[in-house]
């Protein structure tokens, strides 16, 4: 076990991944730049150029040829340089991979993972940041995994590669390299759909996935030094919602305060309050909070902190919620 980033993580999981020849990688500079963060640096060196693979500039052209891979018994792992790309891919992912066990009647599988960095917080140009998860939670048959951390990117990368049925393995930049943590170097997996309580609380619940996690925590310590006792949820996986760890906390706290990068309107923030209110009304003393990107497309890097939810907004959805009457 030894001390990883993400990207580490993430890169040493590839490895380890394809030690399997039937799993294949492909997508623009993954093989002899080893991608534009480095996250596949060294696989074309051992695996080689017939399983690390060059694309053209052509997000539709690598998604459908991973889809053609994934129902003829390869397990491709397609790499879309930055999630605001995958737009022009939006037909091979929501009419062909997550379809493809319904329209065959269950004949046909398509194990593919869709890996992409995504979110602010770096400066990028125009469709570089985008946080758009929303949208394909709205095909049944997708799974959608967001990691905050080494250990669990690793385990949810390896795990999302094993399973049958399309995953979208979202890799938050703005935290690529800033955070670490003890990693095993061997192979392991953490189960997708779970969430996982990072700090345990009575007071009030914060549930959130990708780099808020990180800053959250020293919110959650600043309420501590005031004797607030705050839980915070990281789902870890978006599609599908880990419901019941939510509404358990939430039926222990009364309060619940959701936080996302993604815009607020049809976020997946919004699901998460609709279900809570269906299945833990009566265990609300407040109304649900949601401090969120708002409703405009991502902005321009010099101003996009602002535009992003940050700790003093979060601090006033849960002052509002622990003083509500």
């Amino acid at each position: 076990m030894s001390e990883k980033t993400i990207v580490q993580a993430i890169n040493e999981a590839l490895f380890h991944a394809m030690e399997h020849e039937d799993v294949v990688l492909l997508g623009e500079d993954v093989a002899t730049n080893g991608g534009v963060f480095r996250v596949t640096d060294g696989l074309k060196e051992k695996f080689g150029p017939m399983r690390v693979i060059d694309t053209p500039l052509a997000e539709s052209g690598i998604i459908g040829t991973a889809v053609g891979m994934s129902v003829n018994g390869l397990r491709p792992i397609a790499e879309i340089q930055f999630f605001g790309f995958i737009y022009e891919a939006m037909d091979q992912m929501v009419s062909q991979a997550t379809r493809m066990r319904y329209r065959s009647n269950g004949r046909f599988h398509s194990p593919i993972v869709v890996r992409s960095p995504y979110g602010a917080g770096v400066n990028t140009p125009e469709l570089h940041a985008d946080s758009i998860e929303a949208i394909f939670s709205h095909s049944p048959g997708m799974k959608i995994v967001m990691p905050s951390s080494p250990y669990d990117a690793k385990g949810l990368l390896l795990a999302a590669i094993e399973d049958p049925d399309p995953v979208l393995f979202l890799e938050p930049m703005s935290i690529y390299r800033s955070v670490r943590e003890e990693v095993p170097d061997e192979a392991y997996t953490v189960p997708i759909g779970e969430a996982k309580i990072v700090q345990e609380g009575t007071d009030a619940t914060i549930v959130t996935w990708g780099p808020p996690v990180v800053w959250l925590q020293q919110v959650v310590e600043d309420y501590a030094k005031q004797g607030v006792s705050i839980e915070l949820i990281d789902l870890r996986t978006v599609a599908p919602l880990d419901i019941h760890t939510i509404v358990a906390s939430v039926e222990k706290t009364e309060r619940l305060c959701i936080v996302h990068e993604a815009v607020k309107t049809n976020g997946i923030g919004a699901e998460i309050a609709a279900l809570v209110s269906e299945r833990a009304i009566f265990s609300l003393v407040g109304p649900i909070k949601r401090v969120t990107g708002f409703d405009s497309p991502y902005p321009a890097g010099t101003i996009e902190r602002d535009w992003m939810p940050n700790p003093s907004r979060v601090k006033i959805a849960i002052d509002e919620l622990l003083t509500y009457e």
